[in-house]
């Protein structure tokens, strides 16, 4: 059914349904057009409405081949909307899940258009802060690329940001979809650019592997994921691009390639995947939610715990805590930041070294028996000591006086 939006917007036709709204097919003074109607109660908020407003400058003035364009921004009673070119195509994530993985070429020149478009965008001031491939358009109409992929465009930009409103989240909320949730967004900083790059730098791994490399289970331990543990290899790959995935999957920003850098070394990298096929990668096993994250989650006498629910594949995050897991992850999640013993972290809330492979996690039950029966040998052993320095005590106040020494020159 259509609805007028505004007095030069007609929306026909709903193309899908996202965290923050519903995308039409409409008709606007110069043709076909998407509009993004944001949801009711994002439209009744009268603070989000005003930086809605305020945003209107720096989104429309983003202006690149690899950028969806805004047209324009509507504010109509309780309408709330983003007006934008209409791409004749579909989403990263449809092909991903169709395809399964991409080959190496696809998938870097794919990647490659997307680092162009952030990089226009962080010179305007504009950080994403939700890159995934539910936000990559793949321009069906135009020509091919390098191993036969199609113009990749970035959508939805200030989407978060708008969402992500002091009031809404305050300074203990996170807002993000989790797998792609740079370390630093989960310590509580401020996002910058290099969220976007950690966030492409995932999307890539998952187009390589066919999942995200910290996926898997409870949406707070992908959040501790990101931020305690390393990437794990991907076999078959030049070691040039996956130094590049390293790079920019760093936990400190400041470590990371900007944009433009990013762009131009992946396609540096492209003659050398030409005719590659895609990856043979092992996917990960199940992983089950860690119970001893859980509220009420409690350790057995031998330091066991109770199984917390189903296994998860890798990359399936549920982001209600019981609920199945969301298949195409295009819903924001609003949680807690961990705290520093949650991450087991220093006073300041800073990137640690990741946690070595095979070694238990902080907080789990395997970690505090380790930690018990350390401070048990550790007491044994100050005992001991201080058992053998009483008779080392009392042997020397035993000993019967000698006599001087003396000593003659020849």
């Amino acid at each position: 059914m259509a609805r007028k939006i505004g007095s030069r917007y007609t929306a026909n036709q709903i193309l899908g349904r996202g965290s923050a709204g519903t995308v039409w097919l409409g008709e606007g003074p110069e043709g076909p057009v998407a509009v993004k109607l944001l949801r009711e109660d994002l439209a009744a908020d009268q603070e989000l409405v005003g930086r809605f407003v305020q945003e209107r400058t720096a989104l429309l003035g983003l202006d690149h081949p690899n950028v969806v364009a805004v047209r324009d921004l509507v504010v109509d009673g309780d309408d709330l909307a983003l007006v934008m070119d209409l791409v004749r195509g579909t989403d990263l994530r449809t092909r991903l899940d169709r395809e399964r993985r991409l080959a190496p070429e696809a998938a870097v020149a794919i990647v490659a258009d997307v680092a162009d478009g952030l990089a226009a965008a962080h010179k305007a001031g504009v950080v994403h802060r939700d890159v995934k491939p539910e936000n990559v358009l793949l321009d069906m109409q135009g020509p091919l690329g390098p191993g036969g992929s199609h113009r990749a465009l970035l959508t939805d930009f200030g989407v978060a940001k708008l969402i992500d409103s002091p009031r809404r989240t305050r300074t203990t909320k996170i807002i993000g979809t989790p797998d792609y949730l740079a370390p630093e967004i989960v310590e509580g900083l401020p996002p910058r650019a290099a969220v976007d790059i950690y966030a492409l730098a995932t999307v890539l791994y998952e187009l390589l592997a066919g999942f995200t490399p910290f996926g898997g289970g409870h949406p707070g331990a992908v959040l501790r994921r990101h931020v305690t543990e390393t990437v794990v290899p991907l076999p078959g790959i030049p070691e040039e691009l996956w130094q590049l995935i390293v790079q920019c999957l760093a936990k400190a920003p400041a470590s990371r390639l900007r944009a433009s850098e990013l762009g131009g070394r992946l396609r540096e990298q492209l003659p050398v995947l030409a005719g590659m096929p895609p990856l043979d990668v092992d996917e990960p096993e199940a992983v089950r939610t860690e119970s001893v994250d859980e509220p009420g989650a409690e350790a057995g006498a031998d330091g066991s715990t109770a199984e917390a629910g189903p296994p998860v594949r890798r990359g399936a995050v549920p982001l209600v805590p019981g609920h199945a897991p969301d298949s195409n992850r295009d819903t924001h999640t609003s949680m807690r930041v961990p705290g520093p013993d949650e991450l087991d972290g220093g006073a300041h809330g800073t990137a640690r070294a990741p946690r070595a492979a095979g070694a238990p996690r902080p907080g789990s039950a395997r970690n505090r028996g380790a930690v018990r029966r350390r401070r048990i040998t550790l007491a044994t052993a100050a005992a001991v000591l201080a058992a053998a320095a009483g008779v080392a005590t009392w042997a020397t106040t035993e000993d019967p006086p000698q006599p001087p020494s003396t000593s003659t020159t020849p």
